[in-house]
């Protein structure tokens, strides 16, 4: 089992190494790296998506974790993406999944994106722009807004659970009360 869990920890470095050389190529930080299906349910499952919820995706790619989110969980979702033929394909997607009503996709830098009326944010971004994006969300998140990871942590900001799906890593992280919040 642990040399089924390095091989695949190897195979992602390896996938990964090679998509952001090409990635970067195209002048964009994150690479396109599809989560698999499994994995985006498993994430949704962590950040208990609910009808009510406001997802948004910063790194969205297809938008499958956008749609899922509205079609299996009744959430309201935003994706987000730099890339115009990823949104297209997002904005594809959504429609063939019968959700266009509750979703929405912006051509957009992760980094100027207002996730202010997010209750939940997901991200598979690569550890130095999860550590970047990190003070925003920290700042701009209402207390009790939660953050799901596929695959890479925040640092020394250590997550309120972690779960393990074979050889993947999932965290979620809670954002706590600010100390001016009145009780």
């Amino acid at each position: 089992m642990r040399l089924a869990k390095t091989a695949g920890a190897l195979a992602l470095c390896l996938y990964l190494t090679a998509a952001c050389a090409q990635q970067y190529e195209h002048g964009l930080d994150v690479p396109y790296v599809p989560t698999p299906p499994e994995i985006v349910v498993e994430m949704l499952k962590l950040g208990n998506v609910h009808k009510g919820d406001v997802l948004y995706d910063l790194g969205c790619g297809d938008g499958r974790i956008v749609v899922a989110a509205a079609q299996k969980f009744g959430a309201t979702a935003v994706g987000v993406d730099i890339d115009p033929e990823r949104i297209k394909e997002a904005e594809e997607n959504a429609k063939a999944a019968g959700v266009t009503d509750r979703v929405k996709f912006i051509q957009g830098n992760l980094f100027d994106a207002d996730v202010s009326k997010a209750t939940i944010v997901t991200l598979y971004l690569l550890p130095e722009v999860n550590l970047k994006l990190k003070p925003k969300l920290l700042e701009t998140l209402r207390p009790g807004s939660r953050i799901v990871s596929h695959s890479f942590d925040m640092g020394e900001w250590k997550p309120d659970k972690q779960v393990e799906i074979g050889w993947r890593k999932l965290y979620l992280w809670v954002i706590p009360p600010r100390a001016n919040d009145k009780k």
